[in-house]
C-alpha cells in the first residue's frame, strides 16, 4: 500500500507541476510580449446550443482549420493526440473508441460503442462505419463525459460530433495534394458557391491510395494498406429570412488489405497452435509485428452512403430544428485468428450491413425567465451480418490423440470435420425514441442553474442461428427486449465578472441494452454511470491564454464487458461495478503574434469496484477483479504543442511540434502483461511555406521516433490457445501537402 500511495502522489505532483509550469511561462511569455494578438475564439454546437468554448459549461474540445487534414487530424485514430482522454484502436475493423476509460469493450457482431459518433447531428450507428477518412470538415467537437439528457443512448462516454463545411454565397474552393512514403497519394479537394440568391451548393471528395505497412510474408500480399475514396455534396437553401435547410448526402468505398490481425505471441500455454500443426508463425520470420505471416490475407471491403437534411426555422423569440437522417453500411472482413501458415480453422470471415434512419427535433426558446432546450428524437435501425469460420483441420484439436496430422489412419479421419463452420448469422432490429427538457435559470447575476431530464425507450430484436458444427451445435438466436430509463440532469455555473466560469453538475448516462447477432448470450442489460463533475475556465493575460480545469467522479452500475469463454464464444456480461476519476487540465496560449503553445495533461483512476470472471490462464476458474484497472485507461496522459511563425523569402513559414504522451493501459479486465501496451511517446512535427495567400507548402512527419504502439491485443478462443492478436498503430509516416485555395 505504501508504494501504491507514493506512485499516486508522485503522478499528483507531477500534473500540479505541470500546471504550475503552465501558468508560469505563459506569464513570463506574456511580459515578454506585450503586443501579442489574442487567442481565436470556437464557436461549439455539441450541447445544442451554440457558445464560445470558453462560455461552455462541460468540458469540449474543438479541432479546427490547419489541425485537420494530412500530416494533422485525418481519421479517427488521429484524434487521441488532440483530445484529452481520448484513447483510439481498432478490432476486427471496428473502431475502439475510449473516452475516460469508457468505451467498446465487447468484440461481438452488433455491439455498440459508449462514445456517441455524429456527423452534423445525426448518429453514425456502427463503430466499423466510424473508421472512415474525415475529409471536408469545419471542425471537430468532442465532450467529454456522459450526455445523458440531451443525447440519451450511447453516449455514456462522451460524443464526437464532426461538421462537414457548408455551402458559401461566393464561389470557393481547395485542392489538397499529398505525397509520402508507402507510396501515399492522396487528393482532397471541394468546390462550392451560389446557385442563386437563395441557394448555395458545395461538393467534395478525398482519394487515399498507400501501400501497406507491413507484408504477409507467406504470401507476399500487403498488410494495413489503403484505398479509398469519398464525396459529398451539399446544398443550402435560404428558403426565407429566417429558415435554413441544408442538405448533405455523401458516399465511400475502401477495397484493400486493411484492419489485419497481427500476431502477438502465446499467453496460458508453452506453446502454441502452429507447432501443433507443423506451421509457423511471424517470430519464425523475422519477429516484425508489422508483419503476418499467415496462410489468410487480410480483406477490408466496406461502403456506404448517408443523406442528411437539416432545417432550422428561427422565428422570433424561438428556434426550432429539424435533422433527418439516413445510412446504409456494408463491410467484408477477413483475418487469420490462427495466424500461421498451416490450413487450419483461422479464416474469420466478417459480414455486416446496417440500414438506419432517425430524426430529432429539438426546440429552444425563452419563456417566463426560464432558458428552454426540448428534444424528441427517434431511431431505426436494421443490421444484418454474420461470422463464419470454416472449421478446416479440427480434428487433430477436437479428437487429441486419435488423430493427428502424422496418423492419417487413426480410427476418425482428421479432415472428419471440414466441411463443418462455426457461424453466427441473423439480424438485430433496434427501435428507439427519447423526449427531453431541460431548463436554465439565473438565480443572481452571473448565477444559473440548469435542470433537465430524458427519457429514454429501446427495444431490440434479434433473430439468427449459431452453429458449430463440428459439435453438433445448431441452436436459434431468436430474442427480444425493451428498456426504459431516465437520465437527470442538474448543474449550477457562475461567470465572474472577469470573464471566468465555475460550474459543477450531476448526471446520468444511458447506454442501451444489447442483443448480438446469432449469439448465444443472454440479452445484456443496459449500463448506467451516475457523474459527478467540477470545471474551471478562464482567459488571462489580455485574452492570450485560455485554462481549463476539470475533475470527475463516475459510479457505474452493470457496465458491459465482452472476452471470450471456455466454450470458444464470445461472451458480453454485465460487470457488477465501477467506479472512474480523474483530473484534466487544459492551457492554450498565444505567446506572441509569431508563438503560441498548447498544453494538456489528465490524471485518471478508473477500477472496478465488483466483478467476478473466468481467467484464460488457469483453466478458466472464476475470480473476483475488483481493484483491476479498466481497459484503455491510462493514469497519466498528455500532450504538448509548439507552434511558431515567422517571415521567409516573400512568404511565411509555420514550425509545428507536438508530443503526446500516454502511461501504459491493459486491454482486458485481468490487467496482465501479455495483453498490455507500455507507456510511450509520440512526436509530431511539420513545417508550412506560404507561397502566397492562396497556396502552402506543407512538409510533415508523424510518429517521427516510429514507435511501436498496439491498438489492440485480443487473447483469443481456447481453440487457438488463447493466443494473442491485435492491431498496431501507423508507424513513421512523412509526406509533402500541396494547399491551394481561391
Amino acid at each position: 500500500m505504501k508504494v501504491a500511495s507514493w506512485a499516486t502522489d508522485r503522478r499528483f505532483s507531477v500534473i500540479a507541476f505541470a500546471v504550475s509550469a503552465a501558468l508560469c511561462s505563459g506569464a513570463a511569455w506574456a511580459d515578454a510580449a506585450q503586443s501579442s494578438s489574442q487567442l481565436e475564439e470556437v464557436v461549439v454546437t455539441a450541447t445544442k446550443r451554440s457558445d464560445k468554448i470558453s462560455d461552455t459549461p462541460a468540458a469540449i474540445s474543438a479541432i479546427t482549420g490547419e489541425g485537420l487534414g494530412a500530416g494533422g487530424i485525418s481519421n479517427v485514430s488521429d484524434l487521441s493526440s488532440a483530445v484529452p482522454d481520448l484513447s483510439i484502436g481498432n478490432q476486427f475493423g471496428v473502431n475502439r473508441a475510449f473516452i475516460r476509460g469508457v468505451g467498446l469493450t465487447s468484440i461481438d457482431l452488433g455491439a455498440d460503442g459508449a462514445v456517441a459518433f455524429l456527423q452534423n447531428e445525426a448518429q453514425i450507428a456502427r463503430p466499423a462505419e466510424q473508421l472512415t477518412g474525415f475529409f471536408d470538415l469545419d471542425r471537430i467537437e468532442v465532450l467529454r463525459g456522459p450526455q445523458g439528457t440531451t443525447y440519451g443512448r450511447g453516449a455514456t462516454a462522451g460524443v464526437v460530433n464532426l461538421v462537414t463545411k457548408k455551402p458559401s454565397d461566393k464561389l470557393e474552393g481547395y485542392a489538397d495534394f499529398t505525397l509520402g512514403d508507402y507510396s501515399s497519394k492522396i487528393f482532397e479537394g471541394a468546390i462550392g458557391g451560389p446557385l442563386s440568391d437563395r441557394v448555395s451548393a458545395r461538393v467534395a471528395g478525398k482519394s487515399e491510395k498507400r501501400d501497406g505497412y507491413g507484408t504477409n510474408l507467406y504470401t507476399g500480399n500487403p498488410v494495413d494498406d489503403r484505398n479509398a475514396y469519398a464525396v459529398r455534396a451539399s446544398l443550402r437553401i435560404k428558403a426565407s429570412d429566417d429558415v435554413l435547410i441544408d442538405v448533405v448526402a455523401d458516399h465511400f468505398k475502401e477495397d484493400d488489405n486493411n484492419y489485419a490481425f497481427h500476431y502477438f505471441g502465446g499467453t496460458a500455454f508453452p506453446f502454441t497452435l502452429a507447432q501443433i500443426y507443423g506451421g509457423t508463425t511471424i517470430f519464425d520470420h523475422g519477429g516484425d509485428v508489422r508483419n503476418v505471416w499467415s496462410r489468410e490475407d487480410a480483406v477490408n471491403q466496406r461502403h456506404g452512403s448517408s443523406a442528411t437534411a437539416i432545417v432550422d426555422w428561427k422565428p422570433a423569440g424561438f428556434e426550432l430544428k429539424s435533422v433527418t437522417a439516413w445510412r446504409d453500411f456494408q463491410r467484408f472482413n477477413r483475418d487469420d485468428l490462427a495466424a500461421t501458415d498451416a490450413h487450419l480453422y483461422g479464416q474469420n470471415n466478417y459480414d455486416e450491413s446496417s440500414t438506419s434512419w432517425s430524426q430529432e427535433f429539438t426546440l429552444s426558446t425563452t419563456a417566463a425567465t426560464v432558458d428552454w432546450l426540448a428534444g424528441a428524437m427517434y431511431f431505426h435501425e436494421k443490421n444484418p451480418g454474420s461470422v463464419l469460420v470454416p472449421l478446416y483441420n479440427l480434428g487433430p484439436f477436437i479428437l487429441a490423440g486419435n488423430c493427428s496430422p502424422i496418423t492419417p489412419d487413426a480410427a476418425t479421419p482428421c479432415n472428419a470435420f471440414d466441411s463443418t463452420n462455426y457461424h453466427q448469422s441473423g439480424t438485430v432490429t433496434t427501435d428507439a425514441y427519447g423526449v427531453y427538457v431541460q431548463g436554465t435559470k439565473e438565480l443572481a447575476p452571473r448565477l444559473k442553474v440548469t435542470l433537465g431530464a430524458r427519457f429514454n425507450n429501446e427495444k431490440r430484436k434479434g433473430v439468427g442461428s449459431f452453429e458449430f458444427g463440428a459439435l453438433g451445435i445448431f441452436l436459434p438466436t431468436d430474442k427480444e427486449k425493451s428498456w426504459n430509463a431516465v437520465t437527470p440532469k442538474a448543474q449550477l455555473e457562475y461567470h465572474t465578472e472577469g470573464g471566468s466560469l465555475v460550474y459543477g453538475g450531476i448526471t446520468r448516462g444511458f447506454k442501451s441494452g444489447v442483443i448480438n447477432i446469432g449469439s448465444l448470450n443472454a440479452a445484456i442489460n443496459p449500463e448506467f454511470v451516475t457523474s459527478y463533475e467540477v470545471g474551471f475556465k478562464t482567459k488571462v493575460l489580455d485574452n492570450r491564454a485560455f485554462l481549463g480545469l476539470t475533475a470527475f467522479y463516475y459510479n457505474y452500475k452493470d457496465l458491459q464487458v465482452g472476452f471470450v469463454n471456455a466454450d470458444s464464444t464470445v461472451e458480453t456480461k454485465n460487470a457488477a461495478a465501477a467506479r472512474n476519476y480523474g483530473l484534466e487540465f487544459e492551457s492554450q496560449t498565444k505567446v506572441t503574434e509569431r508563438f503560441s503553445a498548447d498544453f494538456a495533461v489528465t490524471y485518471l483512476n478508473a477500477k472496478y469496484k465488483d466483478f467476478t470472471n473466468s481467467y484464460y490462464g488457469d483453466g478458466f476458474q472464476s475470480h473476483q477483479l475488483s481493484g483491476n484497472t479498466l481497459s484503455n485507461a491510462p493514469e497519466i496522459s498528455g500532450h504538448i504543442g509548439l507552434t511558431y511563425r515567422l517571415p521567409a523569402l516573400d512568404g511565411h513559414m509555420t514550425l509545428h511540434g507536438e508530443a503526446v504522451y500516454s502511461d501504459k493501459v491493459f486491454f482486458t479486465e485481468w490487467n496482465n502483461s501479455d495483453a498490455m501496451q507500455p507507456a510511450y511517446t509520440l512526436v509530431n512535427l511539420s513545417a508550412a511555406y506560404e507561397l502566397s495567400s492562396h497556396a502552402t507548402v506543407t512538409s510533415w512527419i508523424r510518429n517521427a521516433g516510429d514507435k511501436t504502439v498496439f491498438g489492440n491485443n485480443i487473447i483469443t478462443a481456447p481453440l487457438y490457445l488463447s493466443s494473442r492478436v491485435g492491431t498496431v498503430m501507423p508507424p513513421r509516416t512523412f509526406g509533402i501537402t500541396l494547399h491551394v485555395n481561391f
